[in-house]
């Protein structure tokens, strides 16, 4: 554009030139014309015009940019909009998704109780009762041991002062015990609630062992009876006593109980009805249970000066020390 505009204008500088040189005549000044008689140059108008023409049309213009024409918008669209600041967001995860199951259905596991207490005893059924004189003869079950010592240490000699060993068995009307404990001294001067103060077997009894196994307190189902061979000696009166519950505290004469002796040792046997524990025996019942012996070597004065259990760290107050027997 700005080119061809330049070509123009020179064009029309020549054309005028020309014109020029064909109308310019030199004025003859006569020679006999001096001084004040000699005209004065005079200015062609017509050539200063064409030199202003000329001037004008050679001229440059100062500014030679030819603005853009802004065209307008059409009024049917709207002008886009251009974010200032493009980056893409960074999203950041400040938690783990949860996930929720549509299902609350849970399926129910029933786990008979672990004997997590380490040690556990079979009775086996007997089809026909023990004859109860103290003997063993017609015992064939197997013999567990009764020997840990949890009280009175100090006073404990060794096997020959207090150890002993057990059987048990069942049938649908009792619990057969045959206990065999050997004692050097034998001494029971003592009855009723007094009845531990002098030689005699404790069973610890849990009706309810899967209702409270895990409970440290004894509670209404659990039983302590001591069974005395005989006072003052195994030939003398014998004696079964209920301490715990305390609600049913007292002498039980639907024990039997018979017992011999010889020297160093005595052996008893006894059947405890199990109406008195408030069961109805079947096979496959867990009970929690443990016997105890006591032992006192001072015929002139009633006291407790020993004991060992069929379990290590066996505490009358809390059924979790307590050992199991299973009915078989």
């Amino acid at each position: 554009m700005k080119k061809n505009g330049f070509l123009s204008r020179c064009l029309i500088l020549i054309l005028l030139m020309v014109m020029l040189s064909s109308c310019y005549r030199p004025q003859t000044i006569p020679a006999e014309a001096t001084g004040d008689d000699k005209p004065a140059d005079t200015p062609n108008a017509t050539m200063t015009a064409i030199f202003a023409i000329v001037e004008s049309l050679t001229a440059q213009p100062t500014n030679t940019t030819v603005p853009p024409t802004e065209t307008p918008l059409p009024a049917t669209l709207t002008p886009a909009v251009t974010p200032s600041n493009t980056a893409v967001p960074t999203v950041t995860v400040t938690s783990t998704p949860q996930f929720t199951l549509t299902s609350t259905k849970v399926p129910t596991v029933v786990v008979s109780p672990i004997p997590s207490r380490g040690v556990v005893f079979s009775a086996p059924y007997l089809a026909t009762a023990p004859t109860l004189d103290g003997v063993w003869d017609e015992w064939t079950s197997k013999q567990y041991p009764m020997g840990a010592l949890i009280y009175g240490s100090s006073n404990w000699t060794g096997e020959a002062d207090l150890e002993g060993s057990f059987r048990v068995g069942w049938n649908n009307q009792y619990l057969f015990l045959a206990v065999k404990v050997k004692d050097d001294v034998y001494v029971q001067n003592a009855s009723g609630a007094d009845l531990y103060k002098g030689d005699m077997v404790e069973m610890l009894f849990d009706a309810n062992l899967q209702g409270d196994f895990y409970t440290r307190n004894l509670s209404p189902d659990d039983y302590q009876l001591g069974l005395s061979p005989g006072n003052p000696d195994t030939n003398g009166t014998k004696e079964a006593y209920l301490y715990y519950p305390s609600s049913l505290a007292g002498k039980k004469d639907s024990v039997i109980i018979a017992a011999v002796s010889q020297d160093g040792l005595y052996r008893m046997e006894a059947a405890i009805p199990w109406s008195l524990l408030n069961i109805t025996p079947a096979a496959g019942g867990k009970f929690g249970f443990a016997l105890r012996a006591s032992d006192n070597d001072n015929p002139s004065k009633n006291e407790q000066q020993s004991m060992v259990s069929v379990i290590p760290g066996n505490v009358l107050a809390d059924p979790t020390t307590w050992a199991e027997l299973w009915l078989k």
